[in-house]
Protein backbone atom coordinates (compact mmCIF):
# COMPACT_ATOMS: atom_id res chain seq x y z
CA UNK A 1 0.00 0.00 0.00
CA UNK A 2 1.34 3.43 -0.97
CA UNK A 3 1.64 5.91 1.90
CA UNK A 4 1.26 9.64 1.45
CA UNK A 5 4.16 11.83 2.54
CA UNK A 6 2.28 12.82 5.69
CA UNK A 7 1.42 9.22 6.53
CA UNK A 8 5.06 8.24 5.99
CA UNK A 9 6.23 11.03 8.30
CA UNK A 10 3.69 9.96 10.93
CA UNK A 11 4.88 6.34 10.78
CA UNK A 12 8.54 7.45 10.98
CA UNK A 13 7.83 9.71 13.98
CA UNK A 14 5.89 6.89 15.65
CA UNK A 15 8.91 4.64 15.11
CA UNK A 16 11.16 7.13 16.90
CA UNK A 17 8.70 7.37 19.79
CA UNK A 18 8.31 3.60 20.00
CA UNK A 19 12.07 2.97 19.95
CA UNK A 20 12.55 5.52 22.72
CA UNK A 21 9.80 4.27 25.02
CA UNK A 22 10.64 0.60 24.37
CA UNK A 23 14.21 1.15 25.54
CA UNK A 24 13.16 3.02 28.68
CA UNK A 25 10.13 0.93 29.64
CA UNK A 26 8.38 -0.92 26.82
CA UNK A 27 4.94 -0.44 25.21
CA UNK A 28 6.20 1.25 22.06
CA UNK A 29 3.63 -0.81 20.14
CA UNK A 30 0.94 1.41 21.66
CA UNK A 31 2.42 4.27 19.61
CA UNK A 32 3.11 2.57 16.27
CA UNK A 33 0.18 0.14 16.00
CA UNK A 34 -2.62 2.78 16.04
CA UNK A 35 -0.69 4.90 13.52
CA UNK A 36 -0.37 1.93 11.15
CA UNK A 37 -4.08 1.22 11.48
CA UNK A 38 -4.82 4.88 10.69
CA UNK A 39 -2.92 4.53 7.39
CA UNK A 40 -5.39 1.83 6.33
CA UNK A 41 -3.38 -1.33 6.99
CA UNK A 42 -5.43 -4.36 8.13
CA UNK A 43 -4.87 -5.21 11.84
CA UNK A 44 -2.85 -8.40 11.29
CA UNK A 45 -0.71 -6.80 8.58
CA UNK A 46 -0.16 -3.77 10.82
CA UNK A 47 0.82 -5.98 13.76
CA UNK A 48 3.27 -8.02 11.69
CA UNK A 49 4.77 -4.91 10.04
CA UNK A 50 5.13 -3.32 13.46
CA UNK A 51 6.90 -6.38 14.89
CA UNK A 52 9.35 -6.45 11.98
CA UNK A 53 10.03 -2.72 12.14
CA UNK A 54 10.73 -2.66 15.87
CA UNK A 55 13.50 -5.27 15.73
CA UNK A 56 16.29 -2.78 14.84
CA UNK A 57 15.04 -0.45 17.59
CA UNK A 58 15.24 -3.25 20.16
CA UNK A 59 18.78 -4.05 19.07
CA UNK A 60 19.70 -0.35 19.15
CA UNK A 61 18.34 0.01 22.69
CA UNK A 62 20.22 -3.09 23.84
CA UNK A 63 23.47 -1.69 22.40
CA UNK A 64 22.79 1.62 24.13
CA UNK A 65 22.56 -0.23 27.46
CA UNK A 66 25.65 -2.40 26.85
CA UNK A 67 27.47 -0.87 29.85
CA UNK A 68 24.78 -2.17 32.23
CA UNK A 69 25.00 -5.63 30.66
CA UNK A 70 28.53 -6.28 31.95
CA UNK A 71 28.69 -9.40 34.09
CA UNK A 72 25.22 -10.60 33.02
CA UNK A 73 26.13 -12.96 30.16
CA UNK A 74 25.04 -16.16 31.92
CA UNK A 75 21.80 -14.53 33.06
CA UNK A 76 21.01 -13.25 29.56
CA UNK A 77 21.67 -16.66 28.00
CA UNK A 78 19.44 -18.43 30.52
CA UNK A 79 16.55 -15.99 30.37
CA UNK A 80 16.99 -15.40 26.64
CA UNK A 81 16.34 -19.07 25.86
CA UNK A 82 12.95 -18.87 27.58
CA UNK A 83 12.17 -15.60 25.79
CA UNK A 84 13.04 -17.03 22.37
CA UNK A 85 10.80 -20.06 22.80
CA UNK A 86 7.93 -18.01 24.20
CA UNK A 87 8.22 -15.39 21.46
CA UNK A 88 8.10 -18.02 18.70
CA UNK A 89 5.02 -19.67 20.20
CA UNK A 90 3.32 -16.28 20.53
CA UNK A 91 4.03 -15.47 16.88
CA UNK A 92 2.48 -18.78 15.82
CA UNK A 93 -0.58 -18.08 17.98
CA UNK A 94 -1.05 -14.67 16.33
CA UNK A 95 -1.78 -16.37 13.03
CA UNK A 96 -3.56 -19.41 14.46
CA UNK A 97 -5.97 -18.02 17.06
CA UNK A 98 -8.58 -15.25 17.30
CA UNK A 99 -7.55 -12.29 19.42
CA UNK A 100 -10.54 -12.29 21.79
CA UNK A 101 -8.97 -14.59 24.36
CA UNK A 102 -5.81 -12.48 24.63
CA UNK A 103 -7.75 -9.20 24.54
CA UNK A 104 -9.60 -10.19 27.70
CA UNK A 105 -6.59 -11.17 29.78
CA UNK A 106 -3.96 -8.62 28.65
CA UNK A 107 -5.28 -5.61 30.67
CA UNK A 108 -5.43 -7.84 33.75
CA UNK A 109 -1.84 -8.99 33.24
CA UNK A 110 -0.63 -5.42 32.83
CA UNK A 111 -2.56 -4.34 35.94
CA UNK A 112 -0.95 -7.09 38.01
CA UNK A 113 2.45 -6.17 36.59
CA UNK A 114 1.96 -2.53 37.64
CA UNK A 115 1.09 -3.60 41.17
CA UNK A 116 4.29 -5.64 41.30
CA UNK A 117 6.30 -2.65 40.04
CA UNK A 118 4.63 -0.31 42.56
CA UNK A 119 5.16 -2.56 45.57
CA UNK A 120 8.39 -4.22 44.38
CA UNK A 121 10.68 -2.47 46.93
CA UNK A 122 8.46 -3.55 49.84
CA UNK A 123 7.97 -7.08 48.52
CA UNK A 124 11.70 -7.49 47.83
CA UNK A 125 12.55 -6.25 51.33
CA UNK A 126 10.06 -8.69 52.87
CA UNK A 127 11.46 -11.58 50.82
CA UNK A 128 15.01 -10.61 51.84
CA UNK A 129 14.06 -10.58 55.55
CA UNK A 130 12.40 -13.96 55.14
CA UNK A 131 15.51 -15.43 53.53
CA UNK A 132 17.72 -14.04 56.29
CA UNK A 133 15.47 -15.63 58.93
CA UNK A 134 15.46 -19.01 57.20
CA UNK A 135 19.07 -18.90 56.02
CA UNK A 136 18.21 -19.51 52.35
CA UNK A 137 19.96 -17.84 49.42
CA UNK A 138 18.26 -16.06 46.52
CA UNK A 139 18.73 -17.61 43.08
CA UNK A 140 21.01 -15.23 41.08
CA UNK A 141 18.83 -15.61 37.98
CA UNK A 142 15.40 -15.79 39.58
CA UNK A 143 15.06 -19.57 39.45
CA UNK A 144 12.31 -21.57 37.70
CA UNK A 145 9.64 -19.04 38.72
CA UNK A 146 11.23 -16.27 36.68
CA UNK A 147 11.87 -18.59 33.72
CA UNK A 148 8.21 -19.59 33.56
CA UNK A 149 7.04 -16.02 34.03
CA UNK A 150 9.29 -14.68 31.27
CA UNK A 151 8.31 -17.54 28.98
CA UNK A 152 4.61 -16.63 29.34
CA UNK A 153 5.33 -12.89 29.00
CA UNK A 154 7.33 -13.63 25.84
CA UNK A 155 4.44 -15.64 24.40
CA UNK A 156 2.34 -12.53 24.80
CA UNK A 157 5.18 -10.43 23.34
CA UNK A 158 5.36 -12.58 20.22
CA UNK A 159 1.59 -12.30 19.88
CA UNK A 160 1.20 -8.53 20.30
CA UNK A 161 3.76 -6.98 22.66
CA UNK A 162 2.02 -3.88 24.06
CA UNK A 163 3.43 -3.34 27.59
CA UNK A 164 5.60 -6.44 27.22
CA UNK A 165 8.46 -4.51 28.80
CA UNK A 166 6.31 -3.66 31.81
CA UNK A 167 5.72 -7.37 32.39
CA UNK A 168 9.44 -8.12 32.08
CA UNK A 169 10.45 -5.35 34.47
CA UNK A 170 7.87 -6.33 37.07
CA UNK A 171 8.91 -10.00 37.04
CA UNK A 172 12.65 -9.38 37.09
CA UNK A 173 12.36 -6.50 39.56
CA UNK A 174 10.63 -8.81 42.00
CA UNK A 175 12.76 -11.94 41.55
CA UNK A 176 16.22 -10.53 40.81
CA UNK A 177 18.15 -8.69 43.49
CA UNK A 178 19.87 -6.22 41.23
CA UNK A 179 19.89 -2.56 40.19
CA UNK A 180 16.82 -1.54 38.17
CA UNK A 181 18.98 -0.12 35.35
CA UNK A 182 20.81 -3.45 34.99
CA UNK A 183 17.46 -5.21 34.93
CA UNK A 184 16.28 -2.76 32.27
CA UNK A 185 19.32 -3.65 30.16
CA UNK A 186 18.35 -7.34 30.30
CA UNK A 187 14.77 -6.37 29.42
CA UNK A 188 16.04 -4.74 26.21
CA UNK A 189 17.91 -7.91 25.23
CA UNK A 190 14.84 -10.05 25.85
CA UNK A 191 12.68 -7.67 23.83
CA UNK A 192 15.13 -7.83 20.93
CA UNK A 193 15.12 -11.64 21.02
CA UNK A 194 11.32 -11.91 21.09
CA UNK A 195 10.84 -9.33 18.34
CA UNK A 196 13.59 -10.96 16.32
CA UNK A 197 12.29 -14.53 16.44
CA UNK A 198 8.75 -13.34 15.72
CA UNK A 199 10.03 -11.26 12.80
CA UNK A 200 11.88 -14.21 11.24
CA UNK A 201 8.73 -16.33 11.51
CA UNK A 202 6.54 -13.58 10.02
CA UNK A 203 8.90 -13.10 7.06
CA UNK A 204 7.97 -16.55 5.75
CA UNK A 205 4.29 -16.90 6.61
CA UNK A 206 2.60 -13.50 7.01
CA UNK A 207 1.71 -10.44 4.95
CA UNK A 208 3.46 -7.18 5.79
CA UNK A 209 4.05 -3.73 4.30
CA UNK A 210 7.72 -3.10 3.46
CA UNK A 211 7.35 0.68 3.46
CA UNK A 212 5.92 0.70 6.97
CA UNK A 213 8.56 -1.79 8.14
CA UNK A 214 11.44 0.35 6.84
CA UNK A 215 10.05 3.61 8.25
CA UNK A 216 9.54 2.10 11.70
CA UNK A 217 12.93 0.35 11.55
CA UNK A 218 14.84 3.57 10.88
CA UNK A 219 12.79 5.56 13.39
CA UNK A 220 13.00 2.95 16.15
CA UNK A 221 16.78 2.63 15.67
CA UNK A 222 17.17 6.35 16.33
CA UNK A 223 14.71 6.12 19.21
CA UNK A 224 16.61 3.21 20.76
CA UNK A 225 19.73 5.33 21.13
CA UNK A 226 17.72 8.26 22.46
CA UNK A 227 15.93 6.03 24.96
CA UNK A 228 19.21 4.60 26.25
CA UNK A 229 20.60 8.07 26.92
CA UNK A 230 17.46 9.19 28.73
CA UNK A 231 16.62 5.95 30.53
CA UNK A 232 19.98 5.32 32.21
CA UNK A 233 19.88 8.80 33.76
CA UNK A 234 16.55 8.22 35.50
CA UNK A 235 16.75 7.41 39.25
CA UNK A 236 15.03 4.14 40.24
CA UNK A 237 12.05 5.95 41.77
CA UNK A 238 11.48 8.05 38.64
CA UNK A 239 11.97 5.04 36.35
CA UNK A 240 9.44 3.08 38.39
CA UNK A 241 7.01 6.00 38.07
CA UNK A 242 7.47 6.08 34.29
CA UNK A 243 6.81 2.33 34.11
CA UNK A 244 3.57 2.72 36.06
CA UNK A 245 2.41 5.71 33.98
CA UNK A 246 3.04 3.89 30.70
CA UNK A 247 1.31 0.78 32.00
CA UNK A 248 -1.80 2.75 32.97
CA UNK A 249 -1.93 4.30 29.49
CA UNK A 250 -1.61 0.81 28.01
CA UNK A 251 -4.53 -0.49 30.07
CA UNK A 252 -6.72 2.46 29.11
CA UNK A 253 -5.89 2.14 25.42
CA UNK A 254 -6.43 -1.62 25.35
CA UNK A 255 -9.75 -1.48 27.22
CA UNK A 256 -11.21 1.72 25.76
CA UNK A 257 -9.49 1.92 22.39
Amino acid sequence: MALSIWEALAVFAAGIGAGTINTIVGSGTLITFPVLLATGLPPITANVSNALGLVPGSISGAIGYRRELKGQKARVLRLGAAALLGGLIGAVLLLALPSQAFDAIVPVLIGLALLLVLFQPRIAAAVKRRREQTGTEAHPDGGPTLLVGLFLASMYGGYFGAAQGVLYLSLMGLLLHDDLQRINAVKNILGALVNGVAAVFFLFVADFDWTAVLLIAVGSTLGGQLGAKVGRRLPPTILRGVIIAVGIVAILQLTLG
